[in-house]
């Protein structure tokens, strides 16, 4: 069963003073993600990865096709109902703790002090911050306020989360930690969709991947089927083999649909 659908979307930009002045972000961009699939977008800067996830996110539409989530128009708040979202720059108040950010975001899921109570500590223990849970953002390291923000996310005990660069700027034991976190949620069996320019992680955790350049979605793929394509002996020097099916793909365009 398809979880998530994007069909044929497009989407452009005003760049200049005049209306055909326009900077194109996705060109008829296709895709569907299965439930309990674990999907890693990955691409150059510019390419389009955050645009697709802001427009299933309900924060812009696109120009032309159509996006579901659960069936239902990714426009109408009810597709987002149990889906959790990590913005690119998570925006917590930096003198509010995490538990006071997860009190508040309770409030808006509709539950009672004393069940808010309970599972804001469970979630607080999933991503290792029970112990900081009282203690101003303001006074947390990097890793540990991209915790904080995931803990949002998960709040809701969501069957679909949208995370956008998790681990971006992180120190690898940051970057494990998160991943780490993913898995947990998927194991639950949580459909993720996320975008990320750290190729080793993606090829580790995704059942799938989605390579993107200039707007469009160049091709779809599996690790295995990279592994295949790249054997140790056609990796490029230091390479993974995702990392050279990436570079072989953006830079010769040969991939196929």
């Amino acid at each position: 069963m398809n979880i998530i659908s994007c069909n044929n979307i497009s989407k452009s930009y005003q760049s200049g003073f005049l209306e055909r002045d326009r900077s194109l972000a996705l060109r008829k961009v296709s895709f569907h993600i299965k439930e309990r699939e674990l999907f890693g977008f990955v691409g150059p800067n510019g390419a389009g990865k955050s645009t697709i996830l802001k427009i299933l996110m309900g924060f812009i539409r696109p120009d032309t096709g159509t996006t579901h989530i659960h069936e239902t128009l990714a426009s109408n708040p009810e597709s987002r109902h149990l889906l959790g979202y990590l913005p690119e720059r998570p925006s917590l108040y930096p003198h509010l703790s995490p538990r006071e950010h997860l009190l508040f975001g309770a409030k808006l899921h509709g539950m009672t002090k004393d069940d808010a109570s309970n599972h804001i500590n469970d979630v607080l223990k999933v991503v290792d911050l029970l112990d900081s849970a009282d203690t101003p953002i303001k006074k947390f390291s990097k890793g540990m306020a991209q915790r904080a923000a995931l803990a949002y996310a998960l709040l809701p005990t969501p069957k679909i989360l949208i995370l956008d660069e998790p681990m971006s700027g992180l120190d690898p034991i940051g970057r494990q930690i998160v991943i780490d976190i993913i898995l947990e949620a998927h194991s639950r069996g949580c459909t993720i969709l996320f975008c990320s320019h750290i190729l080793n992680d993606v090829e580790r955790i995704c059942d799938r991947i989605g390579i993107m350049n200039k707007g469009e979605l160049i091709t779809t793929t599996t690790p295995a089927a990279v592994l295949d394509q790249f054997p140790p002996e056609k990796q490029r020097g230091g390479k993974t083999p995702l990392e050279s099916f990436f570079l072989h793909t953006i830079e010769e365009g040969c991939c196929e649909k």
